[in-house]
């Protein structure tokens, strides 16, 4: 199994969206047998998923992503555990112990105070129907 966290200076990144490096964890018997941390090269958004999947990552462990990305990550087959924060390393000792702490309905929060003067959340619609601040296709 492999699994891959949003990555920056050891931290869980907070915006899957603006990722620009995964640490990528290679998981045998429910070990740990290897990491790398990989650089997206600017890829952003709707192409981490694919990237992710070129990465043969199974799950994904991540702070806030949109619903476009979300919907990108269930076609690759990937499941996600989004809404953690903290240490990565801790964040996968944590899933492997079966006690990740993570939110299942997490959405892109980072866009709820662009839009607080609009009338409406981007939670309410998932990102990917409209521009959200330039962002589109989370």
């Amino acid at each position: 199994m492999r699994i891959a966290v949003s990555y920056e200076n050891g931290q869980i990144f907070q915006h899957f969206g603006h990722t620009e490096q995964f640490k990528v964890y290679e998981i045998e018997d429910n070990t740990i047998i290897s990491y790398k941390v990989i650089d997206t090269n600017g890829q952003g958004h709707g192409a981490l998923a694919g990237l992710l999947k070129t990465l043969g990552a199974d799950v994904l462990i991540c702070g806030g992503i949109g619903g476009g990305a979300q919907m990108a990550l269930a076609e690759a087959g990937i499941k996600l555990y989004g809404g953690v924060s903290g240490s990565c390393d801790a964040a996968v000792e944590a899933f492997l112990a079966h006690n990740l702490g993570y939110n299942p309905n997490v959405k892109c929060d980072h866009h709820d105070n662009e839009h607080s003067d609009g009338g409406h959340n981007c939670g309410d619609h998932g990102c990917y129907t409209h521009n959200c601040g330039g962002h589109s296709g989370h």
